[in-house]
């Protein structure tokens, strides 16, 4: 059993490392340094009513051994196939933008350049060689270590801030008002823990996991690995937040939406409450985390498509991972050359897009672990339903508000 759970852990913490970047790192700490604790009540119910769809990925694969695109096979070609737009309408403004803040704290640690293109190109390209060295069981081992040392490098700057600040906390809550305030909430919400369609990318991780170990990991595993995973992108989502209220809120100063500045202006943070000396450990876990998720999301789409492509054509495609993983690495340099001077306009627009179609993501996942082809055993409780049931209203409602609101 120990020995079981030990190889089921995995997946969890790769859905952390796509997870904890963009979302965590740049909107998180806006959402603080913007509206103090006011959005507290936006991060926690987003993690509540997104918590079902994510976590019915690893539960479909682990009861079936399928990913959650072969459900969406069976629920009909045509389910599948709109994915397969969704996906390719998506994936490669979702790299672009993780890309780019990766640039931007490489730019910051490692100076050479500051062409934020070059530095972009360069890690794509080390991201391409590490996947085709290591594949997924480099990825999988690496991100443990990525992650603890985030989470306890955060923990540490949170606690440092929380002591060090002299300001009286305001814990009001704020419901944001006007186009700018409501679009920067939709922003956040469509990142925060992570787009739904990451949910279909842990499906296949832990697929992918299975082979690798030639083991068949349990349902109860698999969600257990899962919500250490989820919970931690939960608590790190907090310290972003607190870290952006407590060192810029009220300060006169606003972050840029330019990718150098807005990094250094990050790692500012930390040292500003850890001393200059933490200077470079701070800004390598800060490059780590967004490298991971760079090579995470460089993984995942290629892997995403390769296998849509395959169900949709029946047709195995001998080089089609790679396929993809080219034309994402050219789709992303091409937009990158229009977006350089505005990461900002770039975060936006690819948050925004993640979160409208969210409730499509939310409505197929819901359907296929409820439904005839997934094992009655492995089907979710009658209050996981209820929360799926609210979770999809919370969606549907936040994308009609924003849409009518703007």
């Amino acid at each position: 059993m120990k020995k079981s759970f030990l190889n089921s852990l995995g997946p969890g913490l790769l859905f952390a490392g796509a997870a904890i970047g963009v979302s965590h790192l740049v909107q998180s700490t806006k959402a603080g340094a913007e509206f103090g604790f006011g959005l507290f009540w936006a991060l926690l119910l987003v993690h509540i009513f997104k918590y079902p769809f994510f976590q019915f990925g690893p539960r479909y694969a682990a009861a079936t051994g399928e990913t959650l695109l072969d459900g969406y096979k069976k629920l009909g070609k045509s389910v599948l196939a709109i994915y397969y737009v969704l996906n390719f309408a998506t994936m490669f403004t979702i790299q672009a933008a993780v890309t780019i803040v990766t640039a931007g704290l490489a730019s910051q640690l490692f100076g050479f350049t500051n062409n934020l293109v070059v530095w972009s190109t360069f890690l794509m390209t080390i991201s391409l060689l590490f996947l085709l060295v290591g594949k997924y069981k480099l990825l999988d081992n690496l991100m443990k270590y990525i992650i603890i040392i985030l989470t306890v490098s955060t923990i540490i700057a949170v606690s440092v801030a929380l002591f060090s600040s002299k300001e009286a906390f305001d814990v009001r809550q704020i419901l944001p008002s006007g186009t700018v305030e409501i679009t920067f909430l939709i922003a956040f919400l469509g990142w925060m823990p992570a787009p739904l369609d990451v949910s279909i990318w842990h499906s296949i991780w832990s697929v992918e996991k299975s082979k690798n170990t030639f083991i068949k990991i349990k349902p109860k595993d698999a969600i257990f690995d899962f919500n250490v995973g989820y919970i931690s992108t939960l608590i790190l989502g907090i310290c972003f937040v607190l870290l952006g209220a407590l060192v810029m809120y009220n300060s006169g100063e606003t972050f840029s939406n330019q990718g150098g500045k807005f990094a250094s202006q990050l790692v500012t943070l930390y040292t500003k409450n850890l001393g200059e000396f933490s200077y470079i450990f701070i800004a390598i876990a800060a490059f780590t985390t967004m490298f991971s998720t760079t090579i995470t999301t460089l993984d995942a789409s290629p892997r995403a498509m390769n296998r849509s492509s395959k169900l949709l054509f029946d047709k195995e495609f001998k080089f089609g991972y790679w396929f993809w993983i080219i034309l994402l690495f050219i789709g992303t340099f091409i937009i990158l050359q229009f977006f350089l001077k505005n990461m900002g306009s770039l975060v936006k627009i690819a948050t925004i897009l993640s979160f409208l179609t969210a409730p499509i993501y939310a409505v197929l996942n819901y359907l296929l672990i409820t439904g005839k082809h997934t094992p009655k055993e492995h089907r979710p409780s009658i209050y996981l339903k209820t929360l799926s049931i609210l979770g999809i209203v919370f969606l549907i409602g936040f994308s009609v508000w924003f849409l009518t609101s703007i």
